[in-house]
């Protein structure tokens, strides 16, 4: 049990606001001392040399870089106005526009806190300005922000490929379906929602001084730069001409690009991003190799087993196990950060999938849909502060709690189709 006891541990340590990495290596190194002795972390070196030499997760400095890049290049304004001018006529139409932009975002920078708050800054006053509802609008924005997270290049896709042991490439075509169908979801869910509450998602008029087919040519110059740097990183990938950490050297280079090309380029902003992505990519590492500790320590006091046992005597075998499995990371996400998650409990739940049979690639896919959610999730969900960080005065927390409610809803729902049937999906 003393595995067991660690893990609640820890937990109660980052509920308490400790340092994630810390907490981890600090704890496993008490445990472990306690139950083992210090003997136990002697083949340590070896475990931090072999994570820092892995060619899979250098994709994950590659990718935020990426993202840091393009988002100093105007690339979500320009989205937004030219999406905005384009739907602005629907009734509903610009949370519809910055749903589009949010898929678009997630597919070209993946970086969520850049995504809420470049729409925070930009969406949200012209929804308030328009009368939209500040429910709707709040979580219109926090959904579409953390398209991110499921739609490739994900960065939680990269982690948990390499946890799972998976191919990066086959989770990235696995995930581009469930990525769709929950845009297609928000969008059904706020046509409804502006055919029911006409006064809550009302149409702007349009601008008489462009013409329709200009409106058209200015979108599509908003939108094919970014599209095209999708499908030269994506479209490497899925015909086998560059693996996952190639194409996001190559993404890194082609946001450069449409940097020089936005008349975005400088030295300057090439350090900023560059000096960002330390400071991510170093968190990250610092959390995995703590995590690493954790799960030597875990081991070694028997909790794996204990825990492989648990779950091989859920009732219903492998339904009864995922449907077990979907509900403790949905309710750990309210609490702790996709990163903790990921290098902690799917380490722990992975081989018991493994032994029931379980398609691995189907399961990562479920695992990170599931995630996605954990953005969005009162109290602790990161969109929800990345949003309210930007938000004017007059929209409230209780605001943005109650707009994120109704998508959370969507992603279970998209979350229990996928688990029921995927063969929809292609799995």
């Amino acid at each position: 049990m003393i595995g067991i006891v660690m893990f609640f541990v820890a937990l109660f340590a980052l509920l308490l606001g400790f340092p994630v990495a810390f907490t981890f290596g600090g704890i496993a190194l008490i445990f472990g001392v306690w139950a083992e002795g210090i003997d136990m972390f002697a083949f340590m070196p070896y475990r931090i040399q072999s994570i820092m030499q892995n060619t899979v997760l250098m994709a994950v400095p590659l990718f935020v870089f990426m993202g840091l890049v393009l988002q100093k290049t105007r690339l979500a304004e320009q989205l937004l106005e030219s999406m905005g001018r384009l739907f602005g006529g629907v009734r509903g139409g610009i949370a519809i526009s910055t749903v589009l932009v949010g898929a678009l975002l997630a597919a070209s920078t993946g970086v969520v806190g850049a995504s809420v708050v470049a729409m925070g800054l930009i969406s949200l006053p012209v929804m308030l300005k328009y009368n939209y509802d500040k429910g709707l609008a709040c979580g219109t924005i926090c959904a579409s922000g953390t398209l991110g997270q499921i739609i490739p290049p994900s960065i939680v896709l990269i982690l948990l490929g390499d946890v799972l042991g998976v191919p990066v490439g086959d989770l990235f075509q696995a995930a581009i379906w469930p990525g769709l169908v929950l845009v297609g979801a928000y969008i059904v869910y706020i046509l409804i929602y502006a055919k029911l509450h006409p006064e809550a998602a009302a149409p702007i008029g349009r601008d008489e001084s462009i013409s329709r087919k200009e409106e058209v040519i200015s979108a599509l110059k908003a939108v094919i730069p970014p599209l095209a740097l999708i499908i030269v990183v994506l479209g490497s990938i899925f015909a086998g001409v560059a693996t996952p950490t190639e194409s996001a050297a190559l993404g890194g280079a082609g946001a450069m690009v449409l940097a020089f090309l936005y008349g975005q380029f400088s030295w300057k902003m090439v350090y900023e991003a560059s000096k960002e992505t330390v400071n991510v990519t170093a968190m990250v590492f610092a959390i995995l190799l703590g995590a690493t500790a954790f799960s030597m320590a875990f081991t070694y006091t028997g909790g794996d087993i204990l825990v492989e046992e648990w779950m091989m005597a859920i009732p219903g075998d492998k339904w009864g196990f995922l449907i077990a499995t979907m509900i403790v990371i949905l309710i750990l996400g309210f609490f702790i950060d996709f990163v903790e998650i990921c290098f902690i409990i799917v380490p722990i739940l992975a081989p018991v999938a493994l032994n029931m049979g379980i398609d691995m690639t189907w399961f990562g896919i479920l695992v990170a849909m599931n995630l996605q959610t954990s953005f969005l999730t009162p109290p602790f969900g990161f969109s929800l502060f990345y949003l309210k960080g930007v938000a004017p005065k007059s929209v409230t927390t209780m605001d943005i709690y109650r707009g994120v409610i109704p998508f959370i809803g969507i992603q279970i729902l998209v979350l229990i189709s996928l688990l029921v049937f995927p063969g929809f999906y292609g799995m």
